[in-house]
């Protein structure tokens, strides 16, 4: 029976070390106001953790998700071989297709380009969405970790 309190005990602290961890990048400060021992705030932090957490549906242990980078080979080469075969097409009609596909493969990497960089500006877009949306949800979280905290006793700053 000793052994397995023991187990518990350790488990708890094992818990209660990683709602630390979880709250040491919050830039949130909690402290003891009413007598209160560092153990009961432990306490009271990882239940806070695990309360803030259940109620924003946000835990703060997760950073931002990077929004996967877009697939940025092929664009301009593909381009210009399209390109090219619609020129050689025109060419031929005109009378010169060499002619023709030069101008086609030279229009069509400058397509490929252009679909490239519109690929990148909507992948930095993403991006800084995922960002704006998990600052929103910390900001959430942290206004319900001190609205907890308070209520438990402690000033929170």
């Amino acid at each position: 029976m000793r052994h397995m309190a023991f187990i518990t005990i350790y488990i708890v602290t094992g818990f209660m070390f990683t709602a630390g961890q979880a709250l040491a990048g919050l830039d949130v400060l909690s402290i003891r106001a009413k007598g209160q021992t560092k153990e009961q705030q432990e306490q009271d932090e990882f239940t806070c953790y695990k309360w803030g957490k259940e109620q924003t549906g946000f835990d703060p242990t997760q950073t931002v998700q990077e929004a996967a980078p877009p697939q940025q080979h092929g664009q301009v080469v593909g381009g210009a071989a399209r390109g090219a075969a619609l020129g050689a097409i025109g060419g031929a009609i005109a009378g010169d297709a060499g002619k023709g596909a030069a101008v086609g493969a030279a229009v069509g990497g400058g397509a490929g380009a252009m679909k490239r960089g519109r690929q990148a500006r909507q992948a930095e877009a993403a991006q800084e969405k995922a960002e704006e949306k998990y600052e929103a949800s910390l900001a959430r979280y942290k206004r319900a970790f001190s609205v907890f905290m308070t209520g438990r006793g402690y000033t929170v700053s």
